[in-house]
C-alpha cells in the first residue's frame, strides 16, 4: 500500500467533515498555514503540514475526544505509508515516471486504481485497460496518437503492463463486463484479437478476475444506458474508516470521478442489471477461446 492515495483520502475527508461550516481561511489562520494547504488536504493531495498545525486545526474545530483520537490515528497512517513510500521511491507513485504518457485527468484515476481493492468494469467497445495486451494496446495508441515516436508508444506499453501486475498478484479483484462488440472489434486485426482473447480466457481462470460478456441477444439492459464506466472500491484504513467508492468515466478529452453516494447507487443497479444478462464466467471463456480459433483460422 506505499504510495497509496486511499488513507491520504480518508484523512482530508474526515477533516472535512470536522471543519463544517468554518471557513478555509479561518481554519489556514488557526493552524498557521494557507488556505491552499487546508483545501490540499482536504482533498487528499499531499501537504507540509505538521503535527503541531493538526493539532490545532483541532483545536479550531472543536474536536472531541473521539474525533481526535481518529484523527491522530489517521495522520500516523498516512505518515507511516508516506515515510515507506519515500523510502522504496513510490512517494510520488510508481505512474509518475511515465508522466508524459498520459493525459493529466488519468493521474488521478492511477492514484485510484492503485489503492483499489475491487473494480468493476463495464466496457461496450473495447477492452478494460487492465486486460489488454502489448499488440491490442500499441493498435489503439498508434490510431489515437498516428505521430507518437517509438519510444513513447514502448513507454505507454510498460506502463499497461505495470497496471496489470496487479492482477497477477491477486493484490486485487477485477469483474470485467464486456459488451459482445468488444469481441467483434478487432484493433491489430485477427492477429492482435487471436492474442488478446487467448490472453482474457488465461487471466479468467484466476480466482481474483472475472471476465463476462454480455450477448447481442440480451436485449435492453442499463449498461446501454450507463456506457463504459469503471467503479473502484477500496480496502478500509487501519483505523477502519471506509473509503468511499469513485466511479471514473473517460472520454476522448477528459474524465469524470463520480463520488455522490445516489450516483454510487445508481451505478450498482446498472451493474446488477447488466450482471442478469450476462453470460457466466465459463460460458464466456468457451466463447472468446472459440471465437480466438475463428480469427485464427
Amino acid at each position: 500500500m506505499a504510495g497509496s492515495t486511499v488513507p491520504r483520502r480518508a484523512f482530508g475527508r474526515f477533516l472535512r467533515t470536522l471543519r463544517g461550516d468554518r471557513s478555509l481561511l479561518s481554519a489556514g489562520v488557526h493552524a498557521d498555514t494557507s488556505k491552499q494547504t487546508v483545501m490540499r488536504m482536504e482533498e487528499g493531495l499531499p501537504t507540509k503540514l505538521s503535527t503541531p498545525q493538526l493539532e490545532r486545526l483541532l483545536d479550531f474545530y472543536e474536536a472531541g475526544a473521539d474525533e481526535r483520537r481518529e484523527a491522530m490515528t489517521l495522520w500516523d497512517e498516512v505518515r507511516k505509508l508516506a515515510k515507506a513510500a519515500k523510502e522504496q521511491g513510490t512517494h510520488k507513485g510508481w505512474w509518475q515516471s511515465y508522466a508524459g504518457q498520459y493525459g493529466s485527468w488519468f493521474d488521478h484515476y492511477l492514484k485510484l486504481e492503485t489503492g483499489a481493492r475491487r473494480m468493476t468494469s463495464h466496457q461496450l467497445a473495447l477492452i478494460p485497460g487492465i486486460l489488454q495486451t502489448s499488440q491490442y494496446r500499441r493498435a489503439i495508441i498508434m490510431a489515437t496518437m498516428p505521430g507518437l515516436s517509438a519510444v513513447d508508444i514502448e513507454r505507454r506499453l510498460e506502463l499497461a503492463a505495470r497496471r496489470q501486475a496487479r492482477l497477477v498478484d491477486d493484490d486485487l479483484h477485477l469483474d470485467a463486463l464486456i459488451s459482445m462488440s468488444v469481441l467483434h472489434h478487432q484493433p491489430g486485426g485477427a492477429p492482435a484479437m487471436v492474442e488478446q482473447l487467448n490472453r482474457l480466457a488465461e487471466l479468467s481462470e484466476r480466482p481474483n478476475v472475472s471476465i463476462r460478456v454480455v450477448p447481442h441477444g440480451a436485449g435492453m439492459h442499463p449498461g446501454l444506458v450507463v456506457q463504459s464506466f469503471t467503479l473502484l472500491d477500496f480496502p478500509p484504513t487501519a483505523s477502519r474508516l471506509i473509503e468511499p467508492p469513485v466511479v471514473y468515466t473517460e472520454g476522448a478529452e477528459g474524465a469524470l470521478y463520480l463520488e455522490r453516494d445516489d450516483v454510487i447507487t445508481r451505478y450498482r443497479q446498472a451493474i446488477e442489471g447488466i450482471q442478469k444478462v450476462a453470460l457466466d464466467d465459463d460460458d464466456t471463456k468457451e466463447l472468446v477461446l472459440k471465437m480466438a480459433k475463428e480469427y485464427a483460422a
